[in-house]
């Protein structure tokens, strides 16, 4: 029988020791938790890899043909017919259940925790991080103090230096004007385009940095005078926009010049090779606005059709305005070259700033209308569409009401911008006309004064002038107000009773309606002041029957008696004739018996025959006074 023996087994060292110390004690690794146990675990499993088994399985299934695959399916046990059904529910039921699981697991994290997969943490050389680190900062300072090195010898050097700087000088190009980069190109542009412009030649130009140097360049004594500087940009343009243009108008009547003026800025000095570039960019500008305006008007001259055809020849324009008055648009174009030739540029009689103005902001509001349309009602609407056209839909307007309301439009509305210039013109020459009429009429009539009161707020095409006509001395006693609206081709007459007279634009007619209201005034006048003087007025005709006929117009009479009726005036007065008065006195100055036929002596106290007065020896300054003094000397107490 044997004999039982204690035998002592210890268990397995389970932790790995990590250091032993000099008196031979063991310190031993932390033990890993169970979820860092798990995770050690499943990062050591290849979930990439497929089961042996499974994998030949799947080889076996795909190498058999297609014959064989359907006798698998033929020898299959047969199946109620909703198995299939089943079969899937319990599969989707199955991973809904482990999706949710996961979820859970991931969302209240009692279950486990997702951690990424340890590594263990490679070794850490402090030597080499430093030497790394160290070399990183010596890199950095180096490159900081040549940055700071090269301001500092920038800042020394500027003001001294008589050359702008080339990126400064570029930014502040950019904020003035449009500028991009393409490749090792910097290229603006100068047309009118971002703000509606459909004009097609090209305003592309180049900016270069300028071939001068700064170290060639002497520096500027800090007392003496100030030079400036020369720009370190050179700005390269197309040939055919380099100098200036503008835009001459002159206004002709045959072979005598009414007016003339530029319609464009009067910069019209050439621009040379040396110029500052904003100045060549402002010329060139220049030549591309005056292009595209001048470009306009010829065509629009070329579409319209006048009763007298307009002429386009080369840079000029010739629209007839009235009988042998024509306006003449000419496009010039001044360059550097242009400055030694001989011929010089017309130089301009006047500039009308009026005009400049109009054809200045009609393509400016081209632009404008280009790029701004009104807002449609409801704001879901198409855009773009006139007021017209968005009630038409909802008042139901048939195609003829449709097509009415358009025709109307298109009376009132102008589209040409040449159409607008020659209405501005015309109106302009017609208030020249008016306003030489009447400076002429009232410095050759002193008796009585005319005096014109324009109004300084008018439209282009339209103005209007007060016009009184007074005696001086009397001018509280009577004045003959007249008010003329000047229009494009016509003169609209307002007189001081109401009446409305439509005038052309013939000078005669305006020069007939002043002495026509001279002639009025002149008995009017002398009405009021017969009753200032106590007389009375027996009769008074601004349209005289009898005596001779008045070439223009007709003559007016006023027939008045003193206030005892011994003493009677008569006077006519007619637009061309001379002022003619006459007194009769009663009783009769002449021997009354000698008639055969009336012996009785009552017929005396009748009033005699009218004796012509000489007003040109009677004293006086004027008419009024005239016939002051005359009906003093006839009254009697």
């Amino acid at each position: 029988m044997a004999l039982s023996v204690d035998v002592s087994v210890e268990a397995a060292q389970e932790y790995q020791v990590q250091e032993i110390s000099y008196d031979g004690q063991e310190i031993y690794t932390q033990p890993l938790s169970m979820s860092e146990n798990l995770t050690k675990l499943a990062h050591k499993i290849d979930f990439g890899k497929v089961d042996d088994d499974s994998q030949d399985h799947l080889e076996s299934t795909s190498n058999l043909s297609g014959e064989e695959q359907k006798e698998l399916v033929t020898f299959q046990p047969s199946l109620w017919p909703w198995d299939s059904v089943r079969t899937k529910l319990r599969s989707a039921l199955t991973e809904i259940s482990v999706l949710l699981d996961v979820l859970n697991i991931a969302k209240e994290k009692r279950y486990m925790v997702l951690d990424p997969v340890s590594q263990d943490p490679p070794e850490v050389k402090n030597v080499a991080v430093l030497v790394a680190k160290k070399k990183g900062l010596v890199s950095a300072a180096t490159i900081i103090q040549k940055g700071a090195e090269r301001l500092r010898i920038s800042q020394a050097e500027g003001k001294n230096r008589s050359l702008s700087d080339f990126h400064l000088e570029l930014l502040n190009m950019r904020q003035k004007w449009r500028l991009r980069k393409q490749g090792n190109l910097i290229l603006g542009d100068l047309s009118y385009r971002s703000v509606g412009s459909r004009f097609w030649q090209n305003g592309t130009f180049e900016v270069t940095k300028s071939e001068q140097s700064c170290t060639n360049v002497t520096p500027l004594s800090p007392g003496g005078p100030q030079v400036p500087r020369p720009s370190a940009l050179k700005v390269n343009l197309p040939s055919e926009l380099e100098g200036n243009s503008y835009i001459h108008v002159v206004i002709q009547k045959d072979t005598e010049t009414i007016a003339a003026g530029d319609f464009t800025s009067p910069f019209i000095s050439p621009i040379h090779s040396d110029s500052h570039w904003m100045n060549k960019l402002e010329g060139a500008q220049n030549v591309l606005f005056c292009k595209e305006l001048f470009s306009q008007l010829a065509r629009e001259a070329v579409q319209l059709q006048p009763s007298i055809p307009n002429l386009v020849v080369g840079n000029q324009i010739t629209v007839s305005l009235f009988p042998g008055v024509q306006l003449c648009f000419s496009l010039c174009h001044l360059t550097a070259q242009d400055k030694n030739k001989a011929t010089a540029v017309p130089a301009p009689l006047e500039n009308k700033a009026v005009l400049e103005h109009s054809l200045y902001q009609l393509l400016r509001e081209y632009h404008h209308q280009n790029i701004h349309f009104p807002t449609p009602h409801p704001v879901t609407g198409t855009l773009g569409v006139s007021k017209r056209r968005q009630i038409a839909g909802p008042e139901a307007l048939d195609r003829t009401t449709l097509m009415e309301s358009c025709k109307t439009y298109a009376l009132y509305a102008v589209n040409t911008w040449l159409e607008q210039i020659i209405e501005q013109t015309q109106h302009t020459i017609l208030r020249l006309r008016t306003m030489y009429i009447i400076d002429t009429y009232a410095s050759e009539n002193k008796d009585p004064l005319i005096v014109a009161h324009w109004a300084s707020l008018t439209s282009p095409t339209c103005s209007s002038v007060k016009i009184n006509i007074m005696t001086h001395g009397y001018e509280t006693i009577y004045r003959t107000p007249l008010v003329i609206h000047v229009e494009r081709k016509t003169l609209k007459a307002v007189c001081r009773d109401g009446r409305v007279m439509n005038l052309s634009y013939e000078p005669q007619e305006l020069t007939y309606l002043l002495m026509s209201q001279v002639s009025q005034h002149q008995v009017n006048a002398v009405q009021c002041l017969a009753k200032v003087m106590g007389w009375k007025v027996l009769s008074s005709s601004s349209h005289v029957g009898v005596g001779p006929v008045e070439p223009i117009g007709n003559a007016s009479s006023v027939v008045m008696a003193s206030s005892t009726g011994d003493r009677v005036i008569a006077i006519r007065c007619g637009p061309q004739t001379d002022i003619q008065v006459g007194v009769s006195s009663s009783p009769q100055e002449q021997d009354f018996y000698p008639s055969t036929l009336v012996r009785d002596r009552k017929w005396q106290n009748l009033s005699g025959s009218f004796r012509e007065v000489a007003l040109e020896k009677m004293e006086g300054k004027n008419f009024l006074n005239k016939m002051e003094n005359l009906m003093a000397c006839l009254t009697t107490c």
